[in-house]
């Protein structure tokens, strides 16, 4: 029994460190994603689809710099750890 709770006591050691290491830019990334789409979306409905296919486009953009982030840092994280 001992045993488990030293593993225990191990992995919630790790997931603090681990939890310290997060991107603050990636649910920034996500909110300007979320905009974004929310915009192109409203302007579709209006009528307006050449603005909405450039905010499509945008979109794709955004989410492609988020996913990006979020590669970029679990590579550069996960050489530390």
């Amino acid at each position: 029994m001992d045993q488990m709770g030293a593993v225990n006591s191990e992995l919630e050691d790790l997931f603090q460190e681990k939890k310290r290491v997060r991107n603050p830019l990636v649910p920034i990334g996500a909110f300007m994603t979320a905009g974004v789409l929310t915009a192109g979306l409203i302007s579709f409905r209006q009528g307006n689809s050449h603005m909405g296919q450039k905010l499509m486009r945008a979109r794709v953009v955004v989410q492609g710099a988020t996913v990006a982030l979020m590669v970029g840092t679990a590579y550069y994280y996960g050489e530390k750890f």
